[in-house]
């Protein structure tokens, strides 16, 4: 059985961690795997948007096994295991179309290290959020120290980091970590939706207005006002970019190509 299933419905990719006995928890089988889907997924012209699941309704992910993958640690950090992160998206990997989590239990350590390298994530109400790594002498490793505090408000985020905290879903959605929280019978339906109306919007410019958003974070603002410029400026002759105005003016819904 494959640790990482892989479907595509239309345009929307589901990747779905499939360990639900180990928590979907990251060994370095399934490292390889999401590497792989993730991969796929951004070089598949017919994929416009991924919804990251985990298999049950136990547990998102538990983040690493920590039976597997830690024990494995060399202090150079030069393993190919780490060229990309944890899971695929949390390091070294660039991906302009849109993901969204869908979060069907414990969202911990790598899990949430995992679902915040997402762009928009759902939460079902009984998810718990936590990043634990220092409970057991370590610290968030892909990512958590960095995309946390750019999610969260920065006391939220120490919190959760240097207390080891968990919190329930409900207080995840009142510190802004997760965009909706719905019942689990309705999980995958509201993040299906999400990723419909995202294929509604022109690809091409979603990419790019995500591309701004987040190399401009690192950015001060005139730098990331050029960034913005330059790449408003490389849509505008593109057919999608065409289509647009042309379809308000026609009163109809536009047919967007990627081109």
């Amino acid at each position: 059985m494959p640790t990482v299933l892989y479907e595509q419905n239309d345009r929307v990719v589901t990747i779905t961690l499939n360990r639900p006995e180990a928590m979907n928890a990251i060994d370095p089988e399934t490292h390889g795997e999401l590497i792989r889907a993730w991969t796929r997924f951004r070089d598949d012209d017919s994929a416009w948007v991924a919804i990251l699941t985990g298999a049950g309704d136990k547990a998102f992910s538990a983040g690493a096994d920590l039976k597997t993958m830690v024990p494995r640690a060399q202090p150079s950090g030069r393993r190919r295991d780490q060229e990309f992160g944890l899971g695929g998206i949390t390091r070294g990997l660039e991906i302009w179309k849109p993901m969204i989590a869908a979060i069907n239990g414990h969202c911990l350590a790598g899990g949430l290290e995992q679902a915040l390298a997402c762009d928009l994530r759902i939460a079902a109400d009984h998810a718990t959020f936590g990043l634990t790594e220092v409970r057991w002498g370590i610290i968030p490793g892909a990512g958590g120290t960095q995309r946390l505090p750019r999610a969260v408000p920065l006391a939220s985020a120490l919190e959760l980091i240097l207390m080891a905290r968990t919190i329930d879903a409900a207080e995840a959605y009142r510190i802004g970590l997760v965009n909706r929280v719905v019942p689990i019978r309705d999980l995958m339906a509201t993040a299906r939706e999400f990723a419909g109306t995202l294929c509604e919007r022109g690809p091409l410019a979603v990419r790019a207005a995500k591309e701004a958003v987040i190399r401009g974070l690192s950015m001060p603002l005139a730098d990331g006002l050029r960034l913005e410029a330059f790449l408003s400026a490389t849509l505008r002759g593109t057919e999608d970019a065409a289509e647009g105005p042309r379809a308000f003016a026609e009163k109809r819904a536009p047919q967007f190509k990627a081109r």
